[in-house]
């Protein structure tokens, strides 16, 4: 496994060492060509007495790596502070790519430079002191390229590890100041593992579209030069351009390839924008209608000259066809049709470049229905690319079988952003890049290695995904369990230096944990339940915590550091944190309502607050961080969403008012239902309290009216206390029960409050109590409130598969982590014996039946074998196997459990067995490799329970 070197300064080593060869990882400052402060022996000064090296290029040299080299002097410049000196070097930076640059083939050939892993190989680059390279230099590093992006690599990796961020102007993080930086002698040599690594700006209206607009007039190649800086400072190299009508890559500004090219940027079209042509153009300049049935003949002319146009620039062009509009070409599977389309482009591609076809590099995308042609048999010649795809929500779909290799390699398409059901998804980052890193280093264990591209919408949220995907993709390798647990926080030490890094990853990991559980889009009044678990309190406690830390950290910083702490940080906390506070608001006005609560009123007006809010956090963002400079950028519609596409503005949600009487009159409500009381005839009843998981209960008074009331509350049974006894309500007052268990024996008992208003209101809640057995002795997750809440990586045993073992990755998943057994290459395993599993002890009140609730990411079936499978096991009895059905197909059987997963962001897959009371061992069995558990319930009442489930058991 190959490590980078220090991307910075010595006390940030061990946080950037999670930054993959895109940086970073040794630790020391004499690692090769490693850049710190401080001098170790042989080091060559970058910068001295504030003053910056040269960087020298042929003249002849690639326009790529004159536009890196022009980078790199700029970006020492604003590390030092001053341009380099105006009198002739004595050391300098020399930069050149091998069999282009004379001066640097000159150099690799008198100095007897070693350029093995270089010379031949696909963006490969060296970087090695060397003492007197030529007359006049006393000492260089050189930045050897195998080619031109090779050669801007190695000079973009300086800018990085100088200190640079990826993201200065796109996220205006400034870089640091030094006087003295040094490189540290040795030779260093990297090449990227995956071919192409790159991003699909896409669904980009409002927000970038308005701003692009704004800035530019347009997505001209003024525009496009800042996406093509940002891809190479992740030394990325590739694109497919907005394309949201009526954009179109190469008409609306023909410099817009010309510049790509010059700075080795290669361009392509989508999924479903065959032979290098915009969607769009067919709308502009096509001729009949997009059916190739009908209109084979103008289809063939139009994508002749989307090849003409290329004039010999790189680029991967896209086969196949989907219907108009990006939908289904047809509602059958027209494999035969399909086949002669691809036929059909070859020979054009063929014909135009006076080349064999399979010289030209192409990719046929398998998305959405094409993958049906796929997987029924299709087949496309060995040469091109097959770009497996996720289901738009970041499960990849297919993946090839490992060791299964073709000519053209395997590709995989992934979205951090969509259009499309159950609901659009486009406003902030609400990807972990756990998942991300989790999904993709599947398909890089199943051999894709020839094309990584991702949806990320406007660019700008999405700036910490972004990073992450393209860093692993450089290295997938390196990018290991311990490389994206330090990830969150190398990331922030790029953007803010090492004194608040490890802080600033944990809220990054936070919010976007949060955001995951409901992406916002799909978070409504109903989403966080009032009734039960405590759900609501605890989901915007999580978030005011957040917020309150986020905040704090935001006065210790440097006001240099300002605008990108907003941006990367700041607002996407606080404006999470709001659209969760108002839709908890909508919810408590509706149900306070329903229930003629007066404070319905007051939390319509808090709802409407934050409503406007959201607007004034977006106001700050667009027009007063970085000088107004990203204006419209969080435009993106969020508020107000009834179905999957979004509304045409923020609509605040309905809300109601309530007529409030003058004087009080007595109202209550309790735990676990909607009600209010009283009700003729009726009197309300409490869930069970037991000692463990539910020791008391919610029982509020409240008031219907405006002046104060006063009120008793008291219980017909000695062991059960309630407090206040009485007082006066203005709004609410919560009653807290508590029960002397020490008084109590064991079994089922119940009692009844009275509460008496002043107004002569009587409500008698019935409330039934349990105190199951003690168990004595017996160890492990105890029941309490029906249920045996467990987080995956909390067992007590872990058996690993032959060959593996069981991984925790941190942070993935809605409560705590993911656990899942690596690799996950290899064939099902049959459950029981001594096979891989992992157990859980249990301490159960009773005998009897249970479901046991596994909560899984929603991984896809990707070997396409009929599912994914795991098997459980409680006691001595057989293993049972669950078999993991989703499938985002419209119309297939399991499109609902898909629907219902991406959603809730898990799948919950039950089983039901037979436990003994007192001690219980759950053993969870390793079936089919892929699959990530995150929790595991045991379930002996099955009432219901809020979005994210109950907190997790205690454990004796």
């Amino acid at each position: 496994m190959r490590r980078s070197p220090l991307l910075l300064i010595a006390p940030l080593a061990c946080l950037l060492a999670a930054l993959p060869v895109a940086a970073l990882a040794a630790t020391d400052c004499r690692a090769p060509a490693a850049v710190c402060e401080s001098r170790s022996t042989g080091a060559l000064a970058l910068i001295e007495r504030g003053l910056p090296l040269h960087v020298l290029v042929d003249q002849d040299d690639f326009t790529a790596v004159h536009r890196a080299a022009e980078a790199l002097r700029s970006d020492l410049a604003a590390v030092s502070g001053a341009d380099p000196a105006t009198a002739a070097p004595r050391t300098a930076i020399i930069a050149g790519t091998l069999g282009r640059s004379t001066r640097i083939d000159r150099i690799v050939r008198e100095k007897h430079i070693d350029t093995g892993g270089v010379d031949g190989v696909w963006e490969a680059y060296l970087l090695q002191v060397v003492d007197a390279p030529e007359p006049g230099i006393d000492r260089a590093l050189l930045v050897v390229g195998a080619d031109r992006r090779g050669t801007a690599f190695g000079l973009y990796e300086l800018s990085r590890r100088i200190g640079v961020s990826p993201w200065t102007w796109w996220a205006d993080v400034p870089p640091p100041h030094r006087a003295t930086l040094h490189v540290a002698p040795g030779r260093f040599v990297d090449a990227p593992k995956v071919k192409y690594r790159g991003i699909f700006i896409n669904d980009e209206d409002p927000a970038l579209g308005g701003w692009m607009r704004e800035t530019y007039g347009g997505a001209d190649h003024r525009f496009y030069e800042r996406v093509y800086q940002l891809i190479l400072r992740h030394k990325a190299n590739y694109l497919w351009p907005a394309m949201w009508q009526p954009r179109a890559f190469y008409e609306d500004d023909p410099r817009n390839a010309e510049v790509a090219d010059d700075y080795g940027v290669v361009i392509a079209t989508t999924h479903h924008e065959p032979m290098m042509r915009a969607h769009d153009e067919w709308t502009r300049i096509g001729k009949g209608p997009w059916d190739y049935n009908r209109n084979a003949k103008a289809l063939r002319e139009f994508w002749r000259g989307g090849i003409e146009r290329l004039q010999g620039r790189e680029a991967v062009v896209t086969l196949g066809m989907r219907g108009d509009g990006d939908e289904a070409m047809s509602e059958d599977t027209a494999t035969s049709l399909l086949e002669k389309i691809v036929a059909d482009q070859r020979e054009i591609i063929a014909g135009i470049t006076g080349k064999p076809a399979e010289d030209t590099p192409q990719v046929w995308a398998l998305y959405k229905e094409v993958q049906d042609y796929y997987d029924k048999g299709m087949r496309v010649p060995d040469d091109v690319t097959l770009l497996f795809s996720d289901d738009n929500w970041g499960n990849i779909r297919r993946l090839p079988t490992p060791g299964e290799t073709r000519a053209g390699g395997y590709g995989v398409y992934y979205h951090f952003d969509y259009v499309g059901g159950p609901r659009n998804y486009k406003w902030l980052n609400s990807t972990q890049v756990e998942r991300a890193w989790e999904q993709m280093r599947l398909a890089w264990a199943h051999g894709v290695e020839r094309l990584w591209i991702v949806n990320v919408g406007d660019i700008k949220p999405m700036e910490l995904p972004i990073s992450a995907f393209l860093d692993q993709a450089w290295d997938p390798d390196a990018a290991d369990l311990a490389w994206i647990a330090r990830y969150p926080a190398a990331w922030a030490a790029e953007q803010f230096g090492g004194t608040h890094a490890q802080a600033i990853g944990e809220i990054l990991s936070r919010y976007t944990q949060y955001n995951a559980r409901r992406k916002p889009e799909l978070i409504s009044a109903d989403t966080w339940s009032l009734l039960h678990d405590g759900e609501a309190d605890r989901v915007v406690a999580d978030w005011d915590a957040l917020e309150a830390r986020t905040l704090a950290l935001a006065k210790r910083l440097p006001a240099s550091h300002r605008d990108a702490y907003y941006q990367l940080v700041e607002y996407p906390v606080l404006a999470s944190a709001n659209l969760s506070r108002m839709y908890v608001a909508v919810a408590r006005n509706r149900l306070y309502a329903a229930q003629g609560r007066a404070s319905a009123n007051f939390w319509a007006d808090e709802a409407k607050r934050l409503f406007e809010r959201d607007a004034e956090l977006q106001r700050v963002y667009e027009r007063e961080i970085a000088g107004g400079k990203w204006i419209h950028m969080m435009s993106q519609v969020r508020i107000g969403y009834t179905h999957w596409q979004q509304p045409e503005r923020n609509v605040l949600p309905a809300l109601s008012y309530v007529d409030v009487p003058a004087r009080g009159v007595t109202g209550v409500a309790v735990e676990g239902d909607a009600r209010a009381w009283p009700q003729r005839a009726q009197s309300p009843r409490l869930p069970r309290l037991d000692p463990v998981g539910a020791p008391t209960r919610g029982v509020v008074v409240y008031n219907r009216g405006a002046d104060k009331l006063g009120f008793s509350a008291k219980s017909s049974q000695p062991w059960l206390k309630v407090s206040p006894a009485q007082g006066e309500v203005e709004d609410a007052q919560a009653l807290t029960l508590a029960v002397d268990w020490a008084k109590l024996p064991e079994g089922e008992h119940e009692a009844v409050i009275a509460i008496l208003g002043a107004d002569r209101t009587e409500v008698y809640v019935q409330v039934p109590v349990r105190k199951p057995p003690a168990h004595h002795g017996a160890r492990g997750f105890v029941e309490g409130d029906g249920v045996v809440a467990i987080e995956a990586a909390h067992h007590a045993r872990a058996v690993a598969p032959v060959g593996g073992e069981w991984q925790v990755v941190p942070n993935l998943g809605r409560t705590l982590s993911g656990v899942t057994a690596w690799p996950a290459t290899g064939e099902p395993l049959v459950p029981g014996g001594d096979g891989a599993r992992l157990e859980y002890p249990l301490v159960m009140d009773d005998d009897g039946e249970v479901e046991v609730r596994v909560v899984l990411s929603p991984t896809l079936d990707i070997r396409n074998r009929g599912g994914l499978r795991y098997a459980v096991s409680i006691g001595d009895e057989a293993p049972q196997v669950v078999n993991v059905r989703l499938d985002p197909t419209p119309g297939d059987r399991d499109f609902r459990a898909w629907e219902h997963a991406v959603i809730d962001s898990v799948h919950v897959a039950t089983s039901r067995h037979r436990v003994a009371a007192g001690a219980n061992t759950l053993k969870l069995w390793l079936v089919d490799p892929g699959l990530v558990f995150q929790r595991v319930e045991v379930v002996s009442d099955s009432r219901q329970r809020g979005t994210l489930g109950p907190v997790e058991s205690a454990r004796r």
